[in-house]
């Protein structure tokens, strides 16, 4: 009975073992995509900024800006 309970307790370790090894490839998986998104986001916010300091260029030479 001894035997049979802990091959049953192993084959279950074994199961969550192999459980969490999945969920960390997939942790694995999902830091590199936010990671991605994290910089790609950094790019459209550099470009924003960009296009922002030159449309105050422009309303400054136009003079649109309010006193």
């Amino acid at each position: 009975m001894s035997d049979n309970l802990e091959s049953v307790v192993l084959e279950h370790l074994r199961l969550i073992g192999g459980a969490v090894e999945g969920l960390r490839d997939d942790m694995r998986d999902l830091k590199v995509r936010v990671t991605n998104v994290e910089e790609n986001l950094a790019a459209v916010q550099r470009r924003l900024d960009r296009v922002d300091d030159r449309l105050e260029r422009i309303e400054k030479r136009l003079d649109l800006v309010d006193a």
